[in-house]
């Protein structure tokens, strides 16, 4: 009889698969990676692997997913609490904890491009682009709503038309930045009028 495997150490196996898987992906691209890649990174067996994941969509929709709960984990009072306004909160989303803007692109970008639009005609990656776009719709939507309630926004536009605004200007210069060097496509400067533009958009109240 096998011992039983605690729930954190399953937790634990899950992780490291993931970190590897994204090792990966980075390397390789989605469309080249494949899941021996994954079980050779993460030291792992064929059943070790195929014990978590079915195939590679099923890993690298669980990596996608995780890194975007990773900013959606914690409730809108307690980032407050740690930004400090809803500005601060609002580019946390799209900027990290630094909210700084810089020339760097999340370095899964390419692989997520080459995932969604290879595959934009698949009706579970279709579901899967929409279920991700809701996610980070919904949340900027929330932190804008709120900063309008607390006086910090007084938005010039519609709320839900500068929050689909800000993902399409994001995932743009994602793809550009997949495909061209960041000199051709600046990113830090495009980032920097981006975040000029949304100043002055939601009326932002210091």
């Amino acid at each position: 009889m096998s011992p039983k495997v605690s729930q954190e150490h399953k937790e634990q196996r899950r992780s490291n698969l993931l970190e590897a898987a994204k090792e990966v992906f980075i390397e390789h691209g989605f469309e080249k990676a494949t899941m021996k890649h994954v079980m050779d990174k993460a030291g792992v067996s064929r059943g070790g692997l195929y014990q978590y994941f079915d195939n590679k969509e099923d890993l690298f929709e669980a990596l996608i997913e995780e890194q975007q709960m990773q900013s959606l984990d914690e409730s809108l009072k307690t980032m407050l609490k740690h930004q400090g306004s809803y500005w601060d909160a609002l580019l946390m989303t799209f900027l990290g904890e630094d909210k700084k803007p810089t020339n760097n692109m999340d370095p899964l970008a390419p692989s997520k491009l080459e995932y969604f639009i290879t595959g934009r005609k698949e009706k579970r990656r279709q579901e899967h682009a929409r279920k991700r776009f809701l996610q980070a719709y919904k949340m900027i939507i929330h932190i804008i709503e709120e900063g309008v309630k607390e006086g910090e926004f007084a938005p010039r536009f519609e709320v839900e038309v500068m929050a689909k605004s800000i993902i399409s200007w994001i995932d743009g210069m994602a793809v550009d930045h997949a495909i061209l060097d960041s000199e051709s496509i600046r990113l830090k400067e495009q980032t920097e009028m981006l975040l000029e533009y949304l100043k002055w958009g939601l009326n932002v109240k210091e």
